[in-house]
């Protein structure tokens, strides 16, 4: 009978000796529950899914997603669970989540199939997809063809910008760190046209002094569900995350006044985006669709353990400029 040899018992050795911190690593729920503390990553100006007012105060339908996230992992694990905010812009989302710096990421982050290979998405909780910005007396009608030799404004490693090279690849698409600095080449009309979210323009248009002098031109150039993204491998994390979305999306189709209060504060009739019926139709039969896969959720019934935090009103924030801070 041959002997292994000492090379290879000392090579399964140093394999079992590397392979011991990876399995004894720590996941992102035990961390939390060990810390008591969310981390959390979302965009400063990604109205109104996520943004910042002028006193430094944390507001959005994301913030209020990670906000009804943070509630139910508090019932979860029997403790208060506080949120810790972090600004992370669009190209610094997936390193954030794969680095390590934050546990989960709820902005206006859309699904896509190379993303997916480095994190996991959460269900959509929205919907919205690639339009153009441009100046009225502009000759871009929104069909592809009027891009040719255009000059498109858009953030980097974004959908929009993905979206505009895909349908136009004879536009000369700009890339911009900023969100604030897209509309202003626009208006000092150092680009033909802005591509980003068709909810984020809706946003723009309806508070801008200078709306009058631009439009939405055309259709979407691509549809996409808003989601969380969270580390792979994290599954304990990511069902509490989904059970949280799909809870708050029930309540919303079956006319909960909570979650309602909650859709209504960034899409209805008098929100940030007012949605037309129809656009509030669909946003509502997309959620139906998710549920429609999933089993109806009981009605939540707030564990005796743990105060629950109402989130039927605006829950105000005040981080310093720049964030983080911790939000109870």
């Amino acid at each position: 009978m041959l002997k292994p040899c000492g090379i290879v018992v000392a090579l399964a050795v140093m394999g079992l000796g590397a392979a011991a911190p990876s399995a004894l690593a720590e996941t992102v729920m035990e961390r939390v529950s060990r810390t008591g503390v969310l981390r959390a990553g979302t965009n400063r100006t990604a109205k109104p899914f996520s943004f910042i007012d002028d006193r430094g105060e944390a507001f959005g339908y994301s913030v209020d997603m990670l906000r009804l996230i943070r509630d139910e992992l508090s019932q979860e694990l029997g403790r208060p669970i506080k949120l810790q905010l972090t600004s992370i812009d669009s190209d610094g989302r997936i390193p954030a989540i794969t680095q390590g710096k934050v546990d989960i990421i709820c902005d206006a982050s859309s699904f896509t199939w190379k993303r997916d290979r480095q994190v996991d998405f959460s269900l959509s909780y929205g919907v919205t997809g690639t339009r153009l910005l441009v100046r009225k007396d502009s000759n871009i009608s929104g069909e592809p063809d009027s891009l040719i030799g255009k000059r498109v404004a858009a953030l980097p490693g974004t959908t929009n910008e993905a979206a505009i090279r895909r349908v136009q690849p004879k536009a000369e698409v700009v890339l911009f760190d900023e969100r604030a600095e897209t509309y202003l080449a626009l208006q000092n009309g150092k680009v033909d046209a802005l591509a980003a979210d068709g909810i984020f323009l809706e946003a723009w248009l309806d508070k801008n002094v200078f709306a009058s002098q631009f439009e939405i031109p055309g259709y979407p150039y691509s549809r996409e569900g808003v989601a969380c993204m969270v580390p792979e491998n994290n599954s304990a994390l990511l069902n509490s995350v989904n059970y949280s979305i799909a809870s708050f999306m029930q309540g919303v189709v079956s006319g909960e006044a909570d979650d309602l209060a909650i859709f209504d504060r960034w899409f209805g009739e008098d929100s940030v985006v007012p949605l037309s019926q129809d656009l509030r139709g669909l946003a509502l039969e997309n959620m139906r669709l998710v549920l429609d896969f999933h089993e109806a959720l009981p009605a939540r019934a707030p564990a005796a353990s743990v105060k629950p935090v109402a989130p039927t009103k605006p829950e105000a924030s005040k981080p310093p400029v720049g964030w983080p801070s911790l939000l109870n």
